[in-house]
């Protein structure tokens, strides 16, 4: 049986896949500590948290079986200069079980990760087949791609915060605890949002404005419920216009909806109804290396093909 072997290192979460004939046969992943109060993380001890829970990772996905070739994610996108040392963890760990089996290693970026997964959870992996759009929604990205025979390109998104860390610093100063996007949601369940004005010019957004506006409401003593329902409403907002508007720019095709932020229920249902939006699983939504691993399996078959 061909088995593939997927590592993903980003910077909140260490992440292992197994994929085993194309299906997702282990995910396993373990977050990266962020002290209490705080907002992120450094790259140099997200870096050394990977370095501690890889073998964790490793111990409890157990024996490997006989590999095929391992996948690892090398940077955060497809484009020349993007670079984060955390990923030097996966890229160590790949490397060295690859040469240690002696088996093809491969890598990708994190975002192409995502994007398979999400194919792959959604059960539309035939979409690869034609143009389709994707949103990559998390804590270090908000992009709008253009996804055409296997080229990532981004045509839009954020022009400064990302959705991500707008949901974060909202719920830090609400006193919940980070990542804060299902402990928002929980709050925000069942209640009526006030109406969001996202900026939104084209394939481009701000969503700094929405930090200053939930600071507003907390000075002006609105419950924790009412600044969690606006914040996810303005999320949802904004990524309502920008699908809008990259549909009347390219025209009909199928939209793809990937990232940590993307497992918020208010928003899926939101855009399932309106653009028929497909979305990854949320286990399949938050950082993990199954698309990775799904990836390292592509690769090595069209590679096989070729010879």
């Amino acid at each position: 049986m061909a088995s593939f072997l997927g590592i993903d290192t980003s910077n909140y979460t260490t992440s292992v896949a197994l994929v085993e004939e194309g299906r997702v046969s282990a995910n396993l992943k373990k977050s990266v500590y962020v002290a209490e109060k705080e907002r992120g993380v450094r790259q140099s001890d997200a870096l050394f948290c990977h370095v501690k829970n890889l073998p964790v990772l490793m111990e409890e996905l157990g024996k490997l079986p006989e590999l095929t070739a391992v996948g690892y994610s090398a940077r955060p996108r497809d484009m020349e200069g993007s670079y984060m040392p955390c990923f030097l963890a996966g890229e160590l760990l790949g490397r060295s079980i690859g040469a240690g089996r002696g088996v093809p290693v491969y890598a990708f970026s994190h975002q192409a990760g995502h994007i398979q997964a999400a194919l792959y959870s959604a059960g539309v992996l035939e979409w690869q087949e034609h143009p389709f759009l994707a949103f990559h929604v998390s804590g270090g990205t908000t992009e709008l791609l253009l996804c055409e025979k296997g080229e990532i390109r981004k045509i839009g998104g954020t022009a400064d915060l990302t959705a991500g860390q707008a949901i974060d610093r909202t719920g830090v100063r609400l006193g919940l605890r980070f990542p804060c996007g299902a402990e928002l949601e929980k709050l925000a369940e069942g209640v009526k949002p006030a109406k969001a004005r996202p900026s939104v010019r084209g394939l481009t957004c701000h969503i700094s404005g929405l930090e200053n506006q939930t600071v507003k409401m907390m000075e002006e003593g609105r419950s924790k419920e009412e600044i969690a329902a606006y914040t996810i409403e303005f999320i949802r907002a904004t990524l309502e216009a920008l699908t809008a508007n990259a549909l009347e720019l390219y025209g009909r095709m199928p939209v793809l909806y990937a990232g940590g932020v993307m497992s918020c229920r208010i928003i899926r249902e939101s855009m399932e109804k309106k653009f028929a939006g497909a979305f990854a699983q949320p286990e399949f939504s938050s950082d993990n290396a199954c698309g990775t691993a799904l990836l390292c399996e592509k690769a090595f078959r069209k590679e096989k093909e070729k010879k």
